[in-house]
């Protein structure tokens, strides 16, 4: 059965220009247009899609309160498309608060030049949203077993002696779709006197990142900024990844953040590997890390080489995220030390760290 979509936008040619490129792919099948929020409510309660494409400004009722009413009527998968300004940044993160999935840019050269990967890009994004979970997850969190415990040591005459757990030095948390709410749900949860450092990765457009560090910390007792070259790792400070960069720890000046130029060799622009085996090499056996709700397998590799050096690794369990991707690649690699829901994740941090 094809993938059902509603696709909804004030302007004709844009439509069009959407419902061209989802009906030439046989996964996809658009059931219906509408061109006002008032109307996108009215048909994905007819029609029922298995997935909404929104634009945010239109006339009757904006995309905002589109999404509001449809996830108190008939919650659906919706993706949001954005102009990758300061604006649009607060506008999509309204959105994604009010219940969509997530975003993509509405000017499509912002994705790529090639028309054939815009293509590909847009209809894998409609697919996966539609195969997410409202919410982050069905149903209350329970509390998880551990799915593994710190290594041993083993001595030459197999003496086994139990590792000590070394005292955390830094919290580094890496999330991509899914990720703002679910950030806003750990990091809430963190007190102000919260006493080491944190840094974090979410995968996130140049643009929207500063807006999103603001926001974060605005409802945070913690300080949430986006990083910048040379920042101080600090205790209580969240420093965020910029979009279309790379973010290191640096030993020097007693810990701080390196931010770099995005290379093109890898896909991801901030990337969890990257951050997460810097941290590696500047806290030995001392790195508190979680990788949360996200689409493919960033993170995997760096939570190889925090775990080479003895630090901790968690993933967000699969009920509770809203794409098991990041957290799937990570325990299938058995590398977490444990599966957590995220309603649990804050405190469990506090907990380690106090």
């Amino acid at each position: 059965m094809p993938v059902k979509v509603l696709v909804v936008d004030d302007s004709g040619f844009f439509r069009r220009r959407l419902v061209e490129i989802f009906d030439a792919d046989p996964r996809l099948k658009v059931i219906g247009t509408a061109n006002n929020g008032k109307e996108a409510v009215e048909k994905v309660q007819s029609l029922s899609p298995d997935v909404v494409t929104m634009d945010y400004e239109m006339p009757v009722l904006d995309g905002i309160s589109a999404v509001t009413n449809i996830m108190k009527l008939k919650p659906t998968p919706v993706l949001m498309f954005s102009s990758l300004t300061h604006e649009g940044a607060q506008v999509t993160l309204d959105a994604l608060e009010a219940g969509a999935v997530d975003f993509m840019p509405k000017n499509f050269e912002d994705i790529s030049r090639d028309s054939a990967v815009v293509k590909h890009t847009l209809v894998e994004r409609v697919i996966t949203v539609a195969r997410t979970r409202l919410g982050g997850g069905k149903g209350p969190a329970q509390p998880v077993a551990k799915k593994a415990v710190a290594k041993n040591i083993v001595t030459e005459r197999g003496v086994i002696i139990p590792r000590a757990r070394k005292k955390v030095g830094l919290v580094a948390i890496g999330t991509s779709t899914g990720g703002p709410m679910a950030l806003q749900t750990v990091l809430k949860r963190l007190p102000k006197d919260f006493p080491v450092p944190l840094v974090l990765v979410q995968h996130m457009p140049a643009a929207f990142t500063h807006a999103f560090a603001e926001r974060l910390n605005h409802i945070c007792q913690i300080q949430v900024k986006e990083a910048q070259d040379g920042d101080k790792l600090q205790p209580g400070v969240a420093l965020l990844a910029p979009g279309g960069k790379q973010m290191m720890v640096d030993p020097r000046n007693g810990g701080c953040v390196r931010i770099l130029q995005g290379d093109e060799r890898l896909n991801y622009k901030p990337s969890v590997d990257v951050t997460f085996g810097s941290a590696s090499k500047c806290y030995p056996g001392k790195v508190l890390s979680v990788v949360m709700t996200g689409m493919g397998a960033d993170g995997r590799e760096g939570a190889r080489m925090l775990k080479d050096t003895g630090s901790r690794v968690w993933v967000q369990s699969e009920d509770s995220c809203v794409i098991y991707g990041m957290p799937m690649a990570v325990e299938k690699a058995n590398l977490a030390d444990d599966v957590i829901h995220l309603d649990h994740i804050g405190d469990r941090i506090i907990k380690e760290v106090f």
